[in-house]
Protein backbone atom coordinates (compact mmCIF):
# COMPACT_ATOMS: atom_id res chain seq x y z
CA UNK A 1 0.00 0.00 0.00
CA UNK A 2 1.40 3.38 -1.19
CA UNK A 3 0.19 6.15 1.10
CA UNK A 4 0.50 10.30 0.03
CA UNK A 5 0.87 12.85 2.09
CA UNK A 6 0.24 16.04 0.24
CA UNK A 7 2.70 18.86 1.43
CA UNK A 8 2.22 22.48 0.54
CA UNK A 9 3.21 25.83 1.63
CA UNK A 10 0.32 26.95 4.44
CA UNK A 11 -0.32 23.69 5.50
CA UNK A 12 -1.19 23.42 9.03
CA UNK A 13 1.97 20.73 10.50
CA UNK A 14 -0.41 18.62 13.09
CA UNK A 15 -2.48 17.92 10.44
CA UNK A 16 0.10 15.96 8.31
CA UNK A 17 1.77 14.60 11.03
CA UNK A 18 -0.55 13.33 12.58
CA UNK A 19 -1.72 11.42 10.11
CA UNK A 20 2.00 10.32 9.59
CA UNK A 21 2.70 9.69 12.85
CA UNK A 22 -0.53 7.43 13.83
CA UNK A 23 0.24 5.80 9.96
CA UNK A 24 3.74 4.83 10.69
CA UNK A 25 3.15 3.25 14.37
CA UNK A 26 0.10 0.87 12.77
CA UNK A 27 2.61 0.04 10.49
CA UNK A 28 5.54 -1.06 13.14
CA UNK A 29 3.10 -2.74 15.48
CA UNK A 30 1.59 -5.00 12.56
CA UNK A 31 5.26 -5.80 11.59
CA UNK A 32 5.55 -6.67 15.33
CA UNK A 33 2.88 -9.26 14.67
CA UNK A 34 4.12 -10.88 11.65
CA UNK A 35 1.38 -8.70 9.60
CA UNK A 36 2.99 -9.43 6.22
CA UNK A 37 0.79 -6.45 4.60
CA UNK A 38 2.79 -3.98 6.99
CA UNK A 39 5.95 -4.98 5.26
CA UNK A 40 4.56 -3.39 1.86
CA UNK A 41 3.21 0.21 3.43
CA UNK A 42 4.86 3.34 1.79
CA UNK A 43 4.64 6.37 3.46
CA UNK A 44 5.62 9.16 1.19
CA UNK A 45 6.00 12.92 1.23
CA UNK A 46 4.20 14.32 -1.97
CA UNK A 47 5.18 17.94 -3.20
CA UNK A 48 4.60 20.46 -5.80
CA UNK A 49 8.32 20.13 -6.41
CA UNK A 50 10.65 18.54 -4.90
CA UNK A 51 12.49 21.82 -2.83
CA UNK A 52 12.05 22.34 0.88
CA UNK A 53 9.13 23.93 1.49
CA UNK A 54 8.94 26.69 4.36
CA UNK A 55 5.76 26.22 6.23
CA UNK A 56 3.21 29.50 7.89
CA UNK A 57 4.26 28.40 11.17
CA UNK A 58 8.29 28.69 10.76
CA UNK A 59 9.08 25.18 10.10
CA UNK A 60 9.93 22.96 7.10
CA UNK A 61 9.39 20.13 4.90
CA UNK A 62 11.01 18.75 2.30
CA UNK A 63 8.76 16.22 0.07
CA UNK A 64 9.89 12.64 -1.18
CA UNK A 65 9.34 13.18 -4.57
CA UNK A 66 6.95 15.55 -6.93
CA UNK A 67 3.17 15.26 -8.28
CA UNK A 68 3.37 12.67 -11.34
CA UNK A 69 1.27 10.19 -12.83
CA UNK A 70 2.80 7.37 -10.18
CA UNK A 71 -0.66 5.78 -8.69
CA UNK A 72 -1.27 5.62 -4.60
CA UNK A 73 -3.54 3.49 -2.85
CA UNK A 74 -4.49 6.33 -0.48
CA UNK A 75 -4.26 9.97 0.21
CA UNK A 76 -3.97 12.53 2.92
CA UNK A 77 -4.72 16.12 2.88
CA UNK A 78 -3.86 18.37 5.40
CA UNK A 79 -5.45 21.63 6.44
CA UNK A 80 -4.42 25.04 5.71
CA UNK A 81 -3.63 28.27 8.14
CA UNK A 82 -6.60 30.39 7.80
CA UNK A 83 -8.64 31.29 4.57
CA UNK A 84 -8.03 28.20 2.20
CA UNK A 85 -8.91 30.05 -0.99
CA UNK A 86 -5.48 31.29 -1.44
CA UNK A 87 -3.79 28.33 -1.22
CA UNK A 88 -6.38 26.08 -3.59
CA UNK A 89 -5.97 28.92 -5.91
CA UNK A 90 -2.14 28.49 -5.69
CA UNK A 91 -2.11 24.98 -6.00
CA UNK A 92 -4.23 24.29 -8.79
CA UNK A 93 -2.14 21.66 -9.56
CA UNK A 94 -3.01 19.48 -6.16
CA UNK A 95 -6.55 19.83 -7.69
CA UNK A 96 -5.90 18.01 -10.77
CA UNK A 97 -3.47 15.41 -9.19
CA UNK A 98 -6.16 14.47 -6.52
CA UNK A 99 -8.85 13.98 -8.92
CA UNK A 100 -6.31 11.80 -11.37
CA UNK A 101 -5.51 9.68 -8.01
CA UNK A 102 -9.24 9.09 -7.33
CA UNK A 103 -10.07 7.58 -10.52
CA UNK A 104 -6.94 5.35 -10.74
CA UNK A 105 -8.46 3.97 -7.69
CA UNK A 106 -7.41 5.86 -4.32
CA UNK A 107 -8.38 6.75 -1.06
CA UNK A 108 -8.83 10.42 -0.71
CA UNK A 109 -8.71 11.60 2.36
CA UNK A 110 -8.81 15.64 4.01
CA UNK A 111 -8.95 17.00 7.02
CA UNK A 112 -10.42 20.97 8.04
CA UNK A 113 -10.04 23.43 5.42
CA UNK A 114 -8.08 20.83 3.16
CA UNK A 115 -11.46 19.56 2.36
CA UNK A 116 -11.52 22.30 0.04
CA UNK A 117 -8.87 20.88 -2.55
CA UNK A 118 -12.10 17.80 -2.99
CA UNK A 119 -14.70 20.42 -3.04
CA UNK A 120 -12.88 22.02 -6.01
CA UNK A 121 -11.95 18.87 -7.87
CA UNK A 122 -15.99 18.69 -8.32
CA UNK A 123 -15.53 15.15 -6.78
CA UNK A 124 -17.98 16.06 -3.73
CA UNK A 125 -20.38 17.15 -5.97
CA UNK A 126 -23.98 15.26 -4.88
CA UNK A 127 -21.92 14.02 -2.17
CA UNK A 128 -21.48 14.40 1.60
CA UNK A 129 -18.67 16.45 3.30
CA UNK A 130 -17.35 18.20 6.55
CA UNK A 131 -14.82 20.92 6.99
CA UNK A 132 -13.45 22.79 10.16
CA UNK A 133 -16.80 24.54 11.40
CA UNK A 134 -15.39 28.03 11.32
CA UNK A 135 -15.69 27.90 7.06
CA UNK A 136 -19.38 26.37 7.11
CA UNK A 137 -20.79 29.28 5.94
CA UNK A 138 -17.95 30.14 3.20
CA UNK A 139 -17.89 26.88 2.01
CA UNK A 140 -21.65 25.89 1.67
CA UNK A 141 -21.44 28.97 -0.85
CA UNK A 142 -18.55 28.27 -2.30
CA UNK A 143 -19.56 24.58 -3.45
CA UNK A 144 -22.62 24.78 -3.12
CA UNK A 145 -23.27 21.11 -4.98
CA UNK A 146 -21.71 19.65 -1.93
CA UNK A 147 -24.02 18.67 0.85
CA UNK A 148 -22.12 19.63 4.04
CA UNK A 149 -22.99 18.20 7.21
CA UNK A 150 -22.47 20.41 10.09
CA UNK A 151 -23.33 18.26 12.77
CA UNK A 152 -20.98 15.25 11.74
CA UNK A 153 -16.90 15.30 12.37
CA UNK A 154 -16.63 12.75 9.84
CA UNK A 155 -18.24 12.12 6.45
CA UNK A 156 -17.60 9.24 3.92
CA UNK A 157 -18.90 9.09 0.42
CA UNK A 158 -17.52 6.05 -1.27
CA UNK A 159 -13.48 6.53 -1.38
CA UNK A 160 -13.78 10.36 -0.40
CA UNK A 161 -13.15 10.98 3.54
CA UNK A 162 -13.75 14.12 5.30
CA UNK A 163 -12.84 14.84 8.98
CA UNK A 164 -13.55 18.36 10.65
CA UNK A 165 -10.46 18.37 12.63
CA UNK A 166 -6.98 16.84 13.70
CA UNK A 167 -9.50 14.73 16.86
CA UNK A 168 -11.53 13.48 13.78
CA UNK A 169 -8.68 12.57 11.82
CA UNK A 170 -7.28 10.78 14.48
CA UNK A 171 -10.76 8.97 14.25
CA UNK A 172 -10.40 8.03 11.05
CA UNK A 173 -7.18 7.02 10.57
CA UNK A 174 -7.65 4.67 13.57
CA UNK A 175 -10.86 3.41 11.18
CA UNK A 176 -8.76 2.68 8.07
CA UNK A 177 -5.87 1.06 10.35
CA UNK A 178 -8.82 -1.06 11.61
CA UNK A 179 -9.56 -1.86 8.03
CA UNK A 180 -6.06 -2.85 6.59
CA UNK A 181 -4.37 -3.74 9.39
CA UNK A 182 -6.68 -5.32 11.94
CA UNK A 183 -7.93 -4.60 15.34
CA UNK A 184 -5.30 -5.53 17.40
CA UNK A 185 -3.54 -2.59 15.55
CA UNK A 186 -6.08 -0.12 15.96
CA UNK A 187 -6.62 -0.98 19.46
CA UNK A 188 -3.11 -0.46 20.28
CA UNK A 189 -3.08 2.53 18.38
CA UNK A 190 -5.86 3.95 20.18
CA UNK A 191 -4.50 2.85 23.91
CA UNK A 192 -1.26 4.59 23.30
CA UNK A 193 -2.66 7.38 21.58
CA UNK A 194 -5.12 9.25 24.01
CA UNK A 195 -7.46 5.98 23.85
CA UNK A 196 -9.59 8.18 26.91
CA UNK A 197 -11.04 10.65 24.05
CA UNK A 198 -11.37 8.10 21.40
CA UNK A 199 -14.70 7.96 19.89
CA UNK A 200 -15.83 4.77 17.69
CA UNK A 201 -15.73 5.74 14.43
CA UNK A 202 -19.33 4.81 13.75
CA UNK A 203 -21.00 7.60 16.54
CA UNK A 204 -18.55 10.11 14.63
CA UNK A 205 -19.15 9.60 11.23
CA UNK A 206 -21.90 9.97 8.11
CA UNK A 207 -21.11 7.30 5.51
CA UNK A 208 -23.39 8.04 2.35
CA UNK A 209 -23.09 4.64 1.36
CA UNK A 210 -24.37 3.23 4.77
CA UNK A 211 -26.92 5.43 5.93
CA UNK A 212 -29.91 3.41 4.95
CA UNK A 213 -28.12 0.37 3.80
CA UNK A 214 -29.96 -1.92 6.59
CA UNK A 215 -33.86 -1.56 5.83
CA UNK A 216 -34.89 -4.54 7.70
CA UNK A 217 -36.99 -3.52 10.18
CA UNK A 218 -37.08 -6.46 12.45
CA UNK A 219 -33.93 -6.91 12.60
CA UNK A 220 -33.59 -3.09 13.80
CA UNK A 221 -36.19 -3.44 16.32
CA UNK A 222 -33.92 -7.04 17.60
CA UNK A 223 -31.05 -4.78 17.46
CA UNK A 224 -32.58 -2.23 19.86
CA UNK A 225 -33.98 -4.91 22.00
CA UNK A 226 -30.35 -6.51 22.80
CA UNK A 227 -29.32 -3.15 23.48
CA UNK A 228 -32.34 -2.19 26.23
CA UNK A 229 -32.02 -5.66 27.38
CA UNK A 230 -27.82 -6.19 27.54
CA UNK A 231 -28.69 -7.03 31.49
CA UNK A 232 -30.42 -10.35 31.02
CA UNK A 233 -28.04 -13.61 31.04
CA UNK A 234 -31.17 -15.17 29.07
CA UNK A 235 -30.83 -12.49 26.12
CA UNK A 236 -29.81 -15.42 23.31
CA UNK A 237 -30.47 -16.59 19.70
CA UNK A 238 -33.34 -18.54 20.96
CA UNK A 239 -35.04 -15.72 23.14
CA UNK A 240 -34.56 -12.99 19.67
CA UNK A 241 -35.43 -15.34 17.00
CA UNK A 242 -39.19 -16.16 19.23
CA UNK A 243 -39.42 -12.33 19.54
CA UNK A 244 -39.15 -11.88 16.25
CA UNK A 245 -41.04 -14.90 15.17
CA UNK A 246 -38.95 -16.36 13.00
CA UNK A 247 -36.87 -19.98 13.31
CA UNK A 248 -33.69 -19.55 14.91
CA UNK A 249 -31.91 -20.52 11.75
CA UNK A 250 -33.93 -17.90 9.57
CA UNK A 251 -33.36 -15.28 12.43
CA UNK A 252 -29.89 -16.16 12.08
CA UNK A 253 -29.29 -15.73 8.35
CA UNK A 254 -31.45 -12.42 8.34
CA UNK A 255 -29.54 -10.80 11.16
CA UNK A 256 -26.11 -11.25 9.47
CA UNK A 257 -27.41 -10.28 6.03
CA UNK A 258 -29.07 -7.20 7.59
CA UNK A 259 -25.80 -6.22 9.93
CA UNK A 260 -22.95 -7.79 8.28
CA UNK A 261 -22.43 -10.04 11.64
CA UNK A 262 -23.62 -12.97 13.57
CA UNK A 263 -26.27 -12.64 16.44
CA UNK A 264 -23.57 -13.72 19.02
CA UNK A 265 -20.84 -11.07 17.29
CA UNK A 266 -23.37 -8.16 17.75
CA UNK A 267 -24.65 -8.80 21.34
CA UNK A 268 -20.58 -9.55 22.70
CA UNK A 269 -20.00 -6.05 20.83
CA UNK A 270 -22.35 -4.35 22.72
CA UNK A 271 -21.58 -5.83 25.79
CA UNK A 272 -18.41 -5.19 25.60
CA UNK A 273 -19.36 -1.79 24.63
CA UNK A 274 -21.80 -1.02 27.85
CA UNK A 275 -18.71 -2.61 30.03
CA UNK A 276 -16.57 -0.18 28.94
CA UNK A 277 -19.14 2.55 29.50
CA UNK A 278 -19.80 1.41 32.91
CA UNK A 279 -16.07 1.26 33.72
CA UNK A 280 -14.87 4.41 32.58
CA UNK A 281 -17.80 6.68 34.28
CA UNK A 282 -18.97 4.57 37.17
CA UNK A 283 -16.80 3.12 40.12
CA UNK A 284 -18.92 -0.07 40.39
CA UNK A 285 -16.66 -3.14 40.89
CA UNK A 286 -15.52 -5.36 37.68
CA UNK A 287 -17.67 -8.59 39.10
CA UNK A 288 -21.20 -5.91 38.78
CA UNK A 289 -19.83 -4.79 35.29
CA UNK A 290 -19.69 -8.20 34.10
CA UNK A 291 -23.23 -9.05 35.40
CA UNK A 292 -24.75 -5.66 34.48
CA UNK A 293 -24.21 -6.38 30.78
CA UNK A 294 -25.03 -9.94 31.29
CA UNK A 295 -22.24 -12.12 32.00
CA UNK A 296 -22.95 -14.79 34.53
CA UNK A 297 -18.76 -15.86 34.64
CA UNK A 298 -16.66 -12.99 35.46
CA UNK A 299 -13.86 -15.06 34.27
CA UNK A 300 -15.85 -14.99 31.30
CA UNK A 301 -15.99 -11.62 30.89
CA UNK A 302 -12.45 -10.88 31.58
CA UNK A 303 -11.55 -13.21 28.87
CA UNK A 304 -13.76 -11.91 26.73
CA UNK A 305 -12.98 -8.12 27.24
CA UNK A 306 -9.09 -8.48 27.07
CA UNK A 307 -10.13 -10.58 23.92
CA UNK A 308 -11.77 -7.32 22.17
CA UNK A 309 -9.83 -4.42 23.58
CA UNK A 310 -6.64 -5.80 24.21
CA UNK A 311 -6.20 -5.66 28.15
CA UNK A 312 -7.76 -6.48 30.89
CA UNK A 313 -10.83 -4.47 32.01
CA UNK A 314 -9.24 -3.27 35.21
CA UNK A 315 -6.09 -2.60 33.35
CA UNK A 316 -7.99 -0.68 30.89
CA UNK A 317 -10.28 1.45 33.74
CA UNK A 318 -6.92 2.48 35.48
CA UNK A 319 -5.31 4.41 32.10
CA UNK A 320 -8.63 4.99 31.32
CA UNK A 321 -9.74 6.86 34.61
CA UNK A 322 -6.24 7.99 35.41
CA UNK A 323 -6.35 10.87 32.70
CA UNK A 324 -10.06 11.64 33.12
CA UNK A 325 -9.66 12.33 36.45
CA UNK A 326 -6.13 13.57 37.62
Amino acid sequence: MRIAYAVFEGMLVTSFSNAFELMFAARMKALSERNTSASKIELIKVGAQSDRIQLSSGLSIVPDMELDDSRFDMVFVPALWRNPKPYVRKNKEFVTWLRAQWEKGAIINATGTGVCFIAESGLLDNKVATTHWHYFDAFARDYPEVELKRQHFITGAGKLFCAASINAQTDLVLHHVHRFLGKSVSEHLSRHFSHEVRQPYDQLSFDQEKENAHPDETILQAQLYIQNNLHQSGLNLETLADLSGMSERNFSRRFKRATGITTLQYLQEQRIKEAKDLLKNSDVSIGDVAFRVGYQDVSYFVSQFRQRVGVAPGKWRATVRAKLFS
